[in-house]
Order: C-alpha cells, then structure tokens, then sequence
C-alpha cells in the first residue's frame, strides 16, 4: 500500500517541477490535472484495501487509515476540477492581460505543490510533519490569493499571512507541549510526535500540559480551517483569490486543517477527558455559525457569500465533531466531501461572473438563469447543495448531525444550531434568487471556456450522484468513525 501513498504526493510534486521547467502551456496543465486525478484514483484504489485499522509506511512516516484515504478523496476530487478549470481561466487571464506567462508558470507551479502539501498533511504519522505541511499550504497559497496583485489582492495576502502565522504559531506551541508530554510519559525522544506513539501513551500524558496543549492545537488549526476567533482571512481571501484557487481553499484546504484536529481529539481525550475538547469544540463551531450566519445576511459580494457559507459549514462540522458518535464523524465526513464539491461548482461559476461582469458584486450580476443555461443550472445545483435540500447529499449529512446531535444529549446545542442555520438559509437563498432570476436589462454576454464547462458539468454530475447514492463511501466513513476511536 506504500506506491499508492508515494505517487499521490509524487505526481503533483512531478507537475509542479514540469511547470517551473517548461512554463505554463495546455501539455503542462494536463499534468497538473492528471496529478490531481492521480491523487483521486490513488484514494479511490485504497478505499477498497483499508479497513478501520491503521498501517504505517515508510518507517513509520506515512500513515494509512480511513481518514487519510477519505481525504485523499476530498482533496482529488476537488482538485481535479478546479485544476481543470484553471485553464480556461488562465487562458483569460493572459488575454487580457490580467496576468503574463511568468505569472501562469508561478500559478501552475503553485497549484500543483500546495495539492503535494496537503496530501501530505493528511497523510503523515508525525504531527510535526503534518505542522509543516499546514505551514507549507499557507506559504503557498498566499502567492496564489495575491496573483493579480491588485491593491485589494495584496492587502487580503497579507491579512491572510499574518493571522494564519499567528495561528501556526499557536498550533506550533500547543506541539511542542504535546511533545514534552509525550517523552515525560515514556515515549521515546526520536518517535513521540507520531500519531501512533502518542495514541499509545495517551493514558500517561500529564492532564494539565494535555489540556493546554489540546486548546493551542484547537485554536490553531482551527485558524486554517476557518473558525472563531481567527477566521477573518477567509473571506478576504477568498474574494480576492482566483476562482480555482478560493474552490481548493474552500472546498478542501479547509477540511485538510480540520482533520488534523479530528486526529488530535482522541489523543486529547484521552488524556483529560473527553469533555475538554469537546466542550471547545462546540464553543467554537457556535460562535463560527453564528458570526457565519450573521455576515451572511449582509454579504453583498457572490465570493465573500461564498466564503460566509464555508465558515457555516465548518462550524457545523465542528459540532459534529464534539457530538463525538460513529454517525457524528461518519456524517461529518460525508458532508465535507459533498461541500466540496458543491462549494467547487460554485467557486468555478462565479469566477466566469467575475470574468463577464468584470465584479463580484451581487447588485452587478443577474438573470443568470436565461442569460447561460450552463452557468444558471450549475449555480443552481449548488446552491441547492449548500442549502442542505434533497436529493443532495448534505440534506442526509445534516440530517445525521441533527440526529447525532439529539443523541448525545446536546438538545440545546442543535436549537442553537438549527436557528443560525436557518439565518444563513434564508439569507443564502435571499442572494442566489436575486442572481439567478433578478431582471437582465443590458447585462454582457456570458462566455464560459470550455475547460471551466466540463468541470461545471462534472461537479454538478459529481453532486448529483452523491446524493442519489453514497456507494462504497459510506463503509469508508464508518470505519473512518470507528478507526478515530473516540472517548466517550
């Protein structure tokens, strides 16, 4: 099972160095987008050979569970299309001269290495590594969010820089705590960041440095993947980024960042009980869907709404999370895969608006339902996907949590939860109707390229059977469940 893990971080190293070598053209974007469907296949293949048990590769610096094979998927399927997608957008980009080859090289060289750094991050055994990885995507994609370096790309790149550093930072803290924890409870020096040393003595970690190390952790990582209090990058960024990058970011960069915490809950837990992380748990994931809900209402921008609506669901997911059961995390699972891809459809149609409209402002966009069919359906499907309506697949996740949620007893948390979801509902169906059906007047001619309509049309397919059907995904998601092995 060692190839398959190798060539998923392998191929997009690969295309990145083809990238940088021969610069951006159709040939070398091929490659970046066949390295994000490697990445895809690779978790798809190991999907069928993993169970709820976990493997180690090369000496123990790799890590092969259901949870890394889950999120190799994530992270391939979004990837796929947005690395697709990109070269429509590209093509555009350089036509008008928003950007010249020696910024579509660093773009595509760019893209390819931040999937590398986040296969690795979901796939490496010592947290020391996965920190670095996470650090590696912030590196990264701070280019990314500032490639048309205007005035409002730099300022979001900076913003961006400096609280995601002071989260990593945090996240770097609460490591080196868990390492002095780690060694004074038995672990040897040279091993006690892997994830199966410090699973193994996690009975012995002091409760006092588990306990401050799991809050900085929490904190820390939940500044990547978006909640309270460090979450006010994203938006900023994911208005100013370009459309494939803000759909990796939201669709999957976010997710990445989290299932480090879900690693880190049970070693946590262990060691405190697992009351502490939860209860952080569900003070973050509430505050992040309400202030989520809230902007929503007055988000006068299609990609800060958009970026609103991912704060909302990773608040839910952190819920989820502190719900703690099988179905709770089995359910979480399944809704970060399906918003993903609704999230990427979105991200993708709303670049092409950007691109006709030459805005991102909802007063400038409308009647996109008559004006292309493509772009109106898509928008449509996948505002019906965040909006959590059958037959999509997050209408059964948020059903789960909601179940989840009642049966662990946190009937006052799923109230709470429900009110603010219903806030962001309306206000996101309030957005997507004024879009979609408002008066057309003399609006602009909607071109969408050809590489952006096959990922549309793929994703929105992609959504559509999730939902009708999660397959084979749905043992892999009980035995990510049940391989976290949460204390109750």
């Amino acid at each position: 099972m060692t190839a398959p893990l190798l060539a998923a971080i392998l191929a997009p190293v690969g295309a990145s160095v083809a990238v940088l070598v021969a610069g951006w053209r159709r040939s070398t974007a091929t490659l970046i987008a066949l390295s994000a469907l490697t990445v895809l296949a690779c978790g798809a293949a190991l999907a069928f050979r993993v169970g709820s048990g976990t493997r180690l590769a090369l000496g123990g610096l790799l890590r092969l569970d259901a949870l890394s094979v889950t999120m190799l998927i994530v992270i391939g399927t979004v990837a796929a299309l947005a690395t697709w997608a990109s070269v429509g957008y590209l093509e555009i980009e350089l036509e008008r001269g928003h950007t010249d080859p020696a910024g579509a090289r660093v773009y595509g060289a760019l893209t390819a290495g931040f999937l590398a750094a986040m296969v690795v991050a979901v796939c490496a055994n010592n947290i020391g590594v996965i920190w670095i990885a996470i650090e590696a995507t912030t590196v990264i994609t701070a280019f990314l969010v500032g490639h048309r370096r205007t005035r409002g790309a730099l300022e979001a790149t900076w913003k961006y820089v400096v609280i995601c550093s002071v989260g990593i930072a945090v996240a770097f803290l609460g490591t080196v705590l868990l390492y002095y924890a780690a060694e004074h409870a038995g672990a040897p020096a040279a091993a006690a960041l892997n994830l199966d040393v410090l699973t193994a003595h996690a009975g012995g970690l002091d409760p006092g440095i588990a306990r401050l190390a799991g809050g900085l952790l929490l904190v820390g990582y939940g500044a990547k993947a978006g909640l309270f209090p460090f979450h006010t990058w994203l938006a900023d960024a994911h208005s100013q980024a370009p459309a494939p990058v803000s759909a990796l970011m939201s669709g999957v960069l976010l997710s990445v960042a989290f299932s480090v915490v879900l690693r880190l809950e049970p070693i946590i837990g262990t060691a405190t009980g697992p009351a502490f992380m939860r209860s952080g748990l569900l003070v973050i994931g509430l505050a992040t869907l309400v202030v989520a809900a809230l902007m929503l209402t007055v988000a006068a921008d299609i990609k800060r709404m958009l970026a609103y609506s991912s704060m909302e669901n990773m608040g839910l997911i952190a819920i989820a999370a502190a719900a703690g059961t099988s179905l709770a995390i089995a359910a979480l699972l399944l809704h970060v895969l399906a918003h993903g891809i609704g999230k990427t459809v979105l991200f993708l149609s709303s670049g092409q608006l950007q691109a006709t409209h030459n805005s991102t402002a909802i007063a400038d966009i409308n009647a996109v339902l008559r004006r292309s069919r493509l772009l109106g359906v898509s928008l449509a499907v996948g505002v019906v996907v965040l909006l959590g309506l059958p037959p999509f697949a997050m209408f059964a996740s948020e059903l789960a949590i909601v179940r989840s949620l009642a049966d662990a007893r946190l009937t006052w948390v799923l109230a709470a939860a429900m009110l603010f979801v219903a806030v962001a509902f309306a206000a996101l169906a309030r957005n997507a109707g004024r879009i979609l059906l408002g008066g057309a007047g003399a609006a602009p001619e909607i071109v969408v390229p050809r590489t952006v309509a096959a990922a549309l049309l793929v994703g929105v397919g992609a959504s559509i059977a999730l939902g009708v059907t999660a397959g084979p995904l749905t043992d892999l998601f009980a035995a990510a469940a049940a391989g976290l092995g949460l204390p109750r």
